[in-house]
């Protein structure tokens, strides 16, 4: 039996990932990644961040070329491809598909002025009904500061685009987009189940800006010969699927229906559950878009809670804490060293910049309850782990009120999920069950090409070889004590967040 393999792209901020996939054993025969050191993030001003599309089409054919190589798969052999990408960013090209300028990024801060104006001006009801957020600072605002402080580039644009639809296009030669991608943009009207007009008028955006729409799951494009030239793929393979890259590492997980979650938690953490109703948080403390199985008989959303201060406060506290040589698998032991609640220390986690969970403000990481004659640095490693747990659970209340029934959290055997503390304390809190496994992007990102070319059925048989390392259940005997804890944390961060 010939091989048959799936393609996937992982377009992140730091490198361009590719994997392999054979699509009958649903094994990963091959990545890699480039750069092999972080891709340069340019801030002509503070608060900027600016990435050249070229770039990430160059590191996703230098990714490929090696897992060609490692792999000796034949172009011929490769039957759909998958991308999964960087959210929010701006890519503006020219009718010869050439980019006008970088792309603004997903970190980029300039559009939060032009997103709240546009909140306050259209109405907040509007907006919140409409586009199920505040415009915020996503790729509408952002398009909002080019058509104002670039007027002359901006009547040179003849599309826009995400991340991942410019890398589409350099496959498939045409612009294209999603419901999924409009959505993360601020593009989607879920009232009116099309293009939120109202948002276009408001900015003075011609609708034509916007790429034809195709279904996440389908047949978006083709390669061309020219980008066959270019990446060594056979000219016609499709292109079957897109999708940003947390509503792609829900995919990655199998996390397709309502109250299924997926979590990570590496430099900042993400709890990303799916809503079967349409909602919102009326404080825009988490952000909902169109998951990648949405229709309009079929409500599926994603609902984003991000927490900016995750893995980095593991990190300082290793650096700055702790003796130098300690790493992560010997901090998790002495953490296991001091009772929940550790004592009476908590840690209010927020140092890595304003959180949206707690409507933008920045109010800092504190250490709390700290007796010099008690506790010591276990005391401190235990307090920091639990308070990212805590503010991981401290939004998915929100997230709860919005409707969302939360029983299993799915994540990957990484980062923060390797402390068995974190897990614990995770489960206790929640009462969830956590399921970890072995999985990522790029090759969620080629299943989710399989499913879009019909070689899987649906979602059950695409994942149905993922492998599952662990099972956490929560425990009971000890569900008290981790909630008392958690109240405890509660009181602490209402002080300080009045």
């Amino acid at each position: 039996m010939a091989n048959r393999y799936l393609l996937g792209f992982d377009i992140g901020s730091s490198s361009v990932k590719a994997s392999l996939v054979n699509a009958d054993s649903g094994k990963c025969v091959a990545s890699a990644f480039y750069p092999e050191r972080e891709a340069p993030i340019k801030a002509v001003k503070t608060g900027w961040a600016e990435q050249d599309p070229q770039m990430w089409w160059d590191n996703a054919k230098l990714s490929l070329k090696k897992i060609m190589a490692e792999s000796n798969a034949k172009a011929e052999e490769i039957k759909a491809i998958g991308i999964s990408y960087q959210m929010h960013g701006l890519v503006c090209v020219d009718k010869n598909l050439k980019p006008l300028r970088p792309s603004i990024i997903w970190c980029d801060s300039r559009a939060v002025p032009y997103g709240d104006k546009a909140f306050h001006n259209i109405g907040t009801e509007t907006c919140l009904k409409h586009l199920l957020n505040s415009p915020g600072n996503f790729t509408a605002a952002k398009l909002a500061w080019v058509k104002e402080n670039e007027p002359e580039l901006y009547e040179k644009i003849y599309k826009v685009m995400l991340p991942g639809d410019y890398i589409a296009m350099k496959l498939g030669g045409v612009p294209t987009t999603t419901v999924s991608g409009l959505s993360e943009g601020m593009f989607w009207d879920f009232k009116e189940n099309k293009v939120a007009d109202f948002l276009m008028d408001y900015f003075g955006f011609d609708n034509a800006l916007l790429p034809n729409i195709y279904p996440t799951f389908s047949v978006q494009g083709e390669v061309t010969a020219e980008a066959a030239a270019e990446t060594g793929l056979l000219e016609g393979t499709p292109i079957s699927y897109r999708a940003g890259d947390q509503p792609n590492n829900a995919v990655s997980l199998n996390v397709f229906n309502p109250g299924e979650i997926a979590s990570t938690a590496g430099t900042s953490g993400v709890v990303y559950g799916v809503l079967g109703d349409i909602n919102y948080d009326k404080k825009s403390r988490v952000n909902t878009f169109a998951h990648v199985n949405h229709e309009v008989d079929k409500t599926r959303l994603g609902v984003l809670l991000c927490i900016n201060g995750t893995g980095i406060l593991n990190a300082w506290v290793r650096r700055n804490i702790l003796s130098s040589g300690i790493g992560y698998a010997e901090m998790n032991e002495l953490a296991s060293k001091v009772a929940i609640g550790s004592e009476g220390v908590s840690v209010i986690p927020f140092g890595n910049g304003a959180e949206r969970v707690l409507e933008n403000k920045e109010i800092g990481c504190s250490i709390n309850g700290l007796s010099f004659n008690k506790h010591t640095s276990a005391h401190i490693v235990r307090a920091a782990q639990e308070g990212i747990v805590f503010s991981f659970c401290y939004g998915m209340e929100i997230m709860q009120q919005m409707g969302m029934d939360i029983k299993k959290i799915h994540a990957g055997k990484a980062n923060m999920f390797l402390s068995d503390i974190f897990r614990q304390t995770l489960a206790g809190v929640s009462g969830a069950t956590i399921e970890l496994y072995d999985t990522d992007g790029s090759v969620g990102a080629a299943k989710g090409a399989g499913i879009g070319v019909g070689i899987y059925k649906d979602n059950n048989e695409a994942f149905s070889t993922l492998d599952k390392l662990m099972v956490i259940e929560p425990e009971e005997a000890k569900r008290s004590e981790y909630l008392n804890a958690y109240s405890e944390w509660k009181s602490q961060l209402n002080k300080l967040n009045q």
